[in-house]
């Protein structure tokens, strides 16, 4: 279909580059992917390389396929990859092994101090990196890292010999080999958090989406949702919605999630009456939520895990009743939607049974449930239940094609060639897929080398405190606007790490001065982190829309903001856990209370959807509305409330919330009888 393989394109242009050669540089860019994969399972296996080399060559891997698969322009050639971008990959490489080789004799014999040749590597390095991550990430992302470079340079004592404001110069500003010292030599700079994360942890995880999906296990996923939804009021969307929760939890790629979903859920919505921009919008907000659901919830999580100083098992557990509620939330939404519309679900006849389904592919859910067992029951490490995950779904691969085969009656050897096959593919995916992530993290290691060493959080968190005077509020709307203005051009993971280094210090330095509360640092996190994911459906730039706009045939403008009509529900999600972190299931004392949370949780979302949607039971009037709003409000307000002096406890104040919801529901329900009784 011509309109999947135009989502497709875009999927494939920006998470693995648009380069297909026909040539001998076909050969090259597999063997640098699959040699990446091959060296990233044997250092995780072995366990002994350091983390520092580690981290240069994984850059090294990284910006060769850069310059390889990712052409520059619209006007650079996709089946050949031309000599200059040969050269730009092979000195890409340059940098990154230099400091792999030198690292021990810089550290020992020059005391971490730069010569001139380290200068010189350093420099190279850089500047390819910011080329390298303008080719594949746009060119938000290195004119940041770029902005920053020059501030380090401006001061009394550097490059640049500017006054800056005084709440801006608390460095004395550096010179060239200073900068080059502190950006290419210590692990303040290029080498930081970020792309330690990408290596160690990411990487595998990345691994272990590919291959699941070579597997089948992203198809057999669909259809167990549509099988199950499909006869229900707009099945199709409702199942669009499940299966981009299933596909989300071993995706952490919103454009993945709705090209992979979208492609087959977006027709069928169509086909039961959903308009193309509805159906794409669904799609939208589904497929972005994605990478909201644990276990696999992207780079920018991980690296989250790592800034907070907790295990990446715990995040996940933190990060569940979130998720759920989001779903669940936009599963009511999409209902409400088919009861505004009018629409019915697919007969029974018309949709695949679901024993079958289940037997043909009840393996595909092997390696999904021993990850949640390994991470959150066994609290094995990240990296080694990735990898035993992995370890698990080849088994599986082989296991499969070799049953397949026999029952075909073509021998095992065919069996076994195509499992290799599908194997090795999924290895160069996930070598393609990481170019991304790793330039990000490279890229977004420079701002925060910047930002650490010149005090520029200092000024920042003094500017904020001035503007919003100390209103935590305005702190945050300021703090969810630059999340969605910095996400038109980053990427997620770059657009969390930038949030986390700049605005989440602030945010925190208003919130809890003492520094004391370590779920509200939760919360804070999380906070940047769900915007930075709304930001892939916030239109003018958002791939997850027109990837959506493209399979449903709709205009991208229209799919993209009823994406983000739908998308305000994550939104006010956020502000609800950051005022409440007991929704990231802090300080719960067991599973009734956490029932009780998200109960009323839940409850307060839907009245905030329908609110913003004008729909509950039927078309509701400014004044429903407004008391829609109302009673979201009530239902997610933390703790007891006090009004005019009167203190209301907090099962009061859900109470009222509850009754509010259910009278208007009646109210609805009531005026609609009776209009029709005058019909």
């Amino acid at each position: 279909m011509a309109e999947a393989k135009a989502a497709q394109e875009i999927l494939e242009e920006s998470e693995s580059g648009g380069r297909k050669p026909k040539n001998w540089t076909r050969w090259l860019i597999f063997a640098v992917a699959v040699g990446w994969t091959i060296f990233q399972l044997w250092a995780t296996q072995l366990g002994t390389i350091d983390l520092f080399v580690l981290k240069s060559i994984h850059l090294a891997f990284a910006s060769m396929l850069a310059f390889l698969v990712y052409p520059y322009g619209k006007r650079s050639p996709r089946d050949r990859v031309p000599w200059p971008d040969l050269v730009l990959g092979l000195l890409a490489v340059a940098g990154p092994l230099y400091i792999a080789i030198q690292f021990q004799a810089i550290n020992e014999q020059q005391g971490g101090v730069a010569n001139a040749r380290d200068i010189w590597f350093g420099t190279l390095t850089i500047l390819l990196l910011l080329l390298a991550a303008w080719r594949v990430l746009g060119r938000v992302m290195p004119i940041i890292a770029l902005v920053f470079i020059l501030f380090s340079l401006m001061g009394p004592k550097g490059v640049f010999h500017v006054s800056l404001p005084s709440w801006l110069q608390f460095h004395a500003g550096f010179s060239w080999p200073q900068a080059v010292n502190q950006l290419y030599l210590t692990s303040e700079g290029i080498w930081g958090t970020p792309i330690g994360v990408s290596a160690s942890f990411v990487f595998l995880f990345v691994l272990f989406g590919a291959l699941l999906e070579r597997l089948g296990a992203g198809l057999f996923l669909i259809q167990v949702a549509y099988s199950l939804l499909g006869t229900s009021r707009g099945g199709p969307a409702k199942a669009a919605v499940v299966a981009s929760a299933l596909h989300g939890m071993v995706s952490g790629s919103s454009v993945s999630n709705v090209v992979t979903v979208g492609s087959l859920t977006i027709p069928l919505m169509k086909r039961v009456g959903y308009p193309a921009e509805t159906a794409g919008a669904i799609e939208v907000a589904s497929g972005s939520n994605g990478q909201l659901m644990p276990p696999v919830m992207g780079a920018a999580a991980f690296i989250m895990a790592n800034y907070l100083n907790i295990p990446y098992s715990q995040l996940i557990i933190y990060a569940a009743l979130p998720a759920f509620l989001a779903y669940a939330t936009l599963f009511v939404v999409v209902h409400l939607e088919a009861l505004r519309l009018g629409l019915k679900g697919v007969p029974r006849s018309e949709l695949p049974p679901l024993g079958p389904i289940l037997r043909s592919g009840f393996h595909y859910i092997l390696p999904l449930a021993y990850l949640i067992y390994a991470l959150v029951i066994a609290k094995i490490s990240a990296e080694r239940a990735a990898l035993n995950t992995v370890a698990l779904i080849v088994v599986l691969m082989f296991a499969q094609e070799l049953f397949r085969s026999l029952r075909a009656g073509k021998g095992p050897l065919a069996g076994l060639r195509k499992a290799f096959l599908l194997t090795i593919d999924g290895f160069e995916n996930a070598g393609r897929g990481m170019v991304g992530i790793a330039l990000a993290t490279a890229s977004a290691g420079i701002i925060v080398g910047v930002v650490t060493t010149t005090g520029l959080g200092q000024g920042l968190a003094q500017v904020v405190q001035f503007l919003s005077g100390g209103n935590i509020i305005l702190v945050l709307i300021l703090a969810h606007l630059t999340s969605l203005l910095l996400g038109m051009g980053l990427p997620t993971t770059a657009n969390y790490i930038v949030m986390a280094s700049l605005v989440v210090p602030v945010v925190l330095n208003i919130a809890d001065p003492a520094a004391t509360n370590q779920a509200l640092k939760i919360a804070a996190h999380m906070f940047v982190f769900y915007f930075g994911i709304m930001a892939d459906s916030t239109p003018p730039v958002a791939l997850a829309a027109y990837a959506a706009s493209a399979i449903a045939k709709s205009d991208f403008w229209r799919t993209g903001i009823q994406g983000f009509v739908y998308e305000m529900r994550t939104a006010f999600l956020a502000y609800m856990f950051f005022f409440n972190p007991a929704l990231l299931l802090q300080g719960v004392s067991g599973f009734g209370q956490a029932l009780e949370i998200a109960g009323f949780a839940f409850l307060g979302m839907v009245a905030f959807a329908s609110a913003t949607m004008g729909f509950l039971h039927t078309k509701a009037n400014p004044v429903q509305r407004i008391l829609l709003l109302a009673t979201a409000l009530l239902l997610v307000t933390p703790g007891s409330l006090t009004l005019f002096g009167t203190t209301f406890p907090a099962l009061l104040i859900d109470g009222i919330g509850v009754g509010l919801l259910l009278l208007i529901y009646l109210w609805q329900r009531t005026t609609t009888r009776a209009a029709r009784a005058v019909l």
